[in-house]
């Protein structure tokens, strides 16, 4: 399965961010997102494991107890279930792999 960026339905779960659901299986799935700066990622769980690769920008993450700033080229692992915010520092642009899929974001 070949998903064409030009084609990828784009959606916003939150004032300033932007999500492009990218290829993706029942077992694994890729997204884009992007922050514009200031943009907030509310408090959040959920029960699958999250590989995030920051291709651009700089986020200030909060993870359970950790806080750190991440920025272009860096990657962090978020576990199942932990709690997590994010808040964008500058313009940001990030891949997330979540597996299993996430349903809800289709």
């Amino acid at each position: 399965m070949i998903i064409s960026y030009k084609s990828v339905k784009v959606t916003e779960p939150a004032p300033g961010i932007t999500r492009r659901v990218l290829a993706n299986s029942a077992s694994l799935m890729l997204a884009e997102h992007t922050l514009e700066k200031d943009a907030i990622l509310p408090a959040h769980s959920h029960p699958h494991g999250q590989l995030v690769y920051l291709l651009s920008g700089k986020l200030a993450v909060e993870m359970g107890d950790e806080r750190f700033t991440a920025v272009q080229g860096d990657s962090f692992v978020i576990a199942p279930d932990i709690e997590h915010r994010v808040t964008c520092l500058e313009r940001a642009v990030a891949l997330d792999i979540f597996t299993p899929a996430r349903t809800d974001y289709l």
